[in-house]
C-alpha cells in the first residue's frame, strides 16, 4: 500500500484572533491538499499560539487558558478532515480533564471521528512550569491507510513504548515535537532514526518554528519536518525520505511503500523486528 504524507514546519507568531490562526492552518492544509497528500502532520503545542492573543486588557494568557480554545480547535481541524479527505493529526493541544492538564495528540478523520493520544512521557518543564500530568495508555489507530500510532517528542526518545506500538501494528509513527534549541532537536530527530531502524517503520516528525514573545516556555523554537525511513537498500541510504529546511517556515511532502517495510522485515539486509532475542529480554505481550 502506498501513501503520502506532508508536515508542517508551523511558523509561531503573535495573533490577535482565532480567525488568524484559522486561516494560517487553511494555508497549511490547502498546500497539503493540492499534493493529494493522505495525512498532515502539526507539530506538538502549536495552538500555544493562541495565547499571544492576550485578553481585552491586554494581559498575556497562560498555558491554563489554553483548553478554553478546544471547541473551536477541535470543530477547526474535524471540518478540514472531513472538506479535505485527509487525516489530519493536529499536533497536540493541552486539555483539561478533571482537576488535571494534559498535552494530547489528535487525529481527525476524514469521516469526522476523532481520536486522541495524551503524551505519555512529560519533560520537566511541562511538569515544573505548566503542571502537565502524563497519560496513562498508549493506543494504535486504524485507518484507511493502515495503521498508526501518534507518540510526542519526549515519547519517541524511549525505545519500549515505540515497540510496543509496533508490537500492536503500527507501521508509521506520527510524532509531533516542539524543541527550544539544537540540543532538544537532536535528541528527537536521533531517536526517531533509532526507532525506524529498531522496528523497521517509518517515522515522520516535524517542530514548531518561530517565536511567540508574549507566551512563556514558547519564545525560543528550533524546527525541522522529515520523513523517516529504515536504514536499507529499498530506502534512501541515510533514511532519509525528505526533509525540510531548518527553522523556515514550510511543509515537506514524501510518498510511502509499506510494502517495502514488509519486504525488508522479511529479508532485507538486517531484519531487526524479527531478530529481537525475547529470550534475554522481555517483550511486549498482548
Amino acid at each position: 500500500m502506498k501513501l503520502r504524507v506532508s508536515a508542517v514546519q508551523y511558523h509561531l507568531h503573535t495573533i490577535s484572533s482565532f480567525e488568524e490562526f484559522s486561516k494560517q492552518v487553511e494555508h497549511y492544509i490547502k498546500t497539503a491538499q493540492e499534493f493529494d497528500s493522505d495525512f498532515i502532520l502539526f507539530p506538538e503545542f502549536f495552538t500555544t499560539q493562541l495565547l499571544s492573543i492576550g485578553t481585552k486588557q491586554g494581559n498575556p494568557l497562560t498555558i491554563q487558558n489554553l483548553p478554553d480554545f478546544t471547541e473551536q480547535y477541535l470543530s477547526l481541524f474535524s471540518n478540514f478532515a472531513v472538506q479535505t479527505k485527509m487525516h489530519i493529526i493536529g499536533g497536540t493541544h493541552v486539555l483539561r480533564k478533571g482537576e488535571h492538564l494534559y498535552n494530547v495528540a489528535h487525529l481527525f478523520y476524514p469521516d469526522g471521528r476523532i481520536a486522541e493520544q495524551s503524551k505519555l512521557h512529560l519533560t520537566p518543564t511541562e511538569i515544573k512550569e505548566w503542571k502537565l500530568a502524563p497519560g496513562e495508555k498508549l493506543e494504535v489507530f486504524e485507518t484507511e491507510k493502515g495503521t498508526i500510532a501518534m507518540l510526542t517528542c519526549y515519547d519517541i526518545e524511549f525505545p519500549e513504548i515505540v515497540r510496543i506500538a509496533k508490537a500492536k501494528g503500527a507501521d508509521i509513527i506520527f510524532s509531533p515535537s516542539c524543541t527550544d534549541d539544537r540540543h532538544g532537536f537532536h535528541r528527537v530527530r536521533y531517536t526517531s532514526h533509532a526507532r525506524a531502524i529498531e522496528n523497521q517503520i517509518y517515522v515522520v516528525t516535524t517542530g514548531t518554528v518561530g517565536s511567540l514573545p508574549t507566551v512563556d516556555f514558547m519564545r525560543a523554537n528550533f524546527g525541522q519536518a522529515a520523513v523517516i525511513t529504515p536504514n536499507d537498500i529499498p530506502f534512501p541510504p541515510r533514511g532519509i525520505q525528505v526533509e525540510g529546511e531548518i527553522n523556515q517556515d514550510m511543509i515537506v511532502t514524501a510518498d510511502l511503500d509499506l510494502d517495502l517495510l514488509y519486504q525488508v522485515r522479511d529479508s532485507g539486509s538486517v531484519t531487526t523486528w524479527r531478530d529481537r532475542r525475547t529470550d534475554l529480554y522481555p517483550d511486549w505481550l498482548p
